[in-house]
């Protein structure tokens, strides 16, 4: 579907474009939402910069999502798969807590000491190489929602047709490429699909933005 990040970038630039979206800042989710970001921020003339957040393991399972926190603190949980588990609301704190300062000191660490783009009253466009459950994403448009943002807009590539729809519920508007019906996962939809290492991460957030080689 997608050769790689740049053409899912491109693409995404001009699902962007046709659909009229305005922002004030772009804000990737890395890492592999930054290649992405930086060809949409590069085409809407505005600045880039990161929103991070990171998932909450399920106990003996921490592969299984039970909700994510982004880097202020801001929180998705699944209460339908807390319930299941029996999961312990201490548990859950404590995973919080610590999963929060995970995220900051990500987000701390991709902007080597800048300062965060202040977010209130803006409209800010929040972009990630695809969703496939949401639970970081969703923690992400909370943060930019909780920061004051005065319209948020979610826009990604591809996107499993349940998680997307769910995250209507999280953002003003949701531009999605496309939503197979068969999803698997993101990277089943892109011929390259190689990590990003956190320098070339990094890289994109560069004045230049031309990312690191």
């Amino acid at each position: 579907m997608f050769a790689d990040r740049t053409d899912a970038g491109e693409r995404l630039a001009a699902a962007v474009t046709g659909r009229n979206v305005g922002a004030d800042v772009v804000l990737a989710i890395p890492r592999g939402g930054l290649p992405l970001g930086r060809i949409v921020a590069d085409d809407l003339g505005v600045p880039l910069d990161v929103v991070v957040a990171k998932k909450i393991g399920a106990p003996g399972n921490p592969e299984l999502a039970i909700g994510a926190v982004a880097s202020d603190g801001s929180v998705w949980l699944n209460d339908e798969i807390i319930a299941r588990l029996s999961v312990d609301e201490g548990y859950v704190d404590r995973q919080r807590e610590a999963v929060a300062t995970a995220a900051r000191e990500k987000a701390d660490r991709y902007r080597e000491g800048r300062e965060p783009i202040a977010l209130e009253g803006k409209r800010v466009l929040v972009v990630d190489d695809g969703v496939a459950t949401g639970a970081t994403t969703r923690a992400c448009l909370r943060r930019v929602r909780n920061a004051g943002a005065a319209h948020v807009t979610l826009a990604v590539p591809v996107g499993s047709p349940e998680a997307i729809e769910h995250l209507r519920d999280e953002a003003d508007t949701v531009v999605c490429v496309e939503t197979p019906a068969w999803f698997g996962a993101v990277g089943q939809f892109y011929r390259s699909f190689e990590q990003v290492p956190d320098t070339e991460a990094m890289g994109y957030l560069d004045p230049d933005g031309s990312g690191a080689e």
